[in-house]
């Protein structure tokens, strides 16, 4: 199968659990396809997978529209503190995040994508993008709307406890 080839099993229309087994399939396929991308990009600027996984934590920030602190990094990463702060110096190093003290509590240190470390990981990332992007417009806004749900529902599910399932 060329890479271009859209990868749909069997069982998208079929019986619920045909449609699981397709879930599973196309999720795995997509998980795939942004891992090599995010390890290209580590590999080429010389960066550890934590580094990765912290960059991605950074970029989408604490959930709520604000920057992440190291603490919420550590709890998200499931480092030790010790861990994380090796972490954040090699990136801080690299140019890639900056530490920002909170104006009202200096004890509070948020962390930001450094505007450098974003135009190298918005270069890196934008054939993604731009893939992600024309496959979205294919689509009507109520069935995005569908899709940004199912996967915002899974997302929040998956976070809560992923080694139990629910019942029912």
């Amino acid at each position: 199968m060329r890479a271009h080839e859209p990868r749909t099993p069997g069982g998208v229309d079929g019986p619920p659990d045909g449609q699981l087994h397709t879930l599973a399939v196309l999720l795995r396929g997509i998980t795939g396809s942004v891992t090599r991308a995010g390890q290209e990009f580590a590999r080429a600027h010389d960066l550890h997978h934590t580094d990765l996984l912290a960059l991605i934590a950074i970029l989408d920030g604490d959930g709520h529209g604000g920057p992440l602190t190291p603490g919420r990094l550590r709890e998200h990463l499931n480092l030790t503190s010790g861990a994380v702060s090796a972490c954040l110096d090699r990136l801080e190093r690299g140019g890639h995040i900056t530490r920002v003290r909170d104006e009202s509590d200096g004890r509070v240190v948020h962390l930001h994508y450094a505007p450098a470390g974003r135009a190298i990981a918005r270069e890196a990332f934008l054939p993604l993008a731009r893939h992600t992007d024309a496959v979205r417009r294919r689509f009507a806004p109520e069935d995005m709307a569908v899709v940004l749900r199912f996967l915002g529902e899974l997302n929040a599910a998956l976070d809560e406890r992923p080694d139990e399932a629910p019942a029912g």
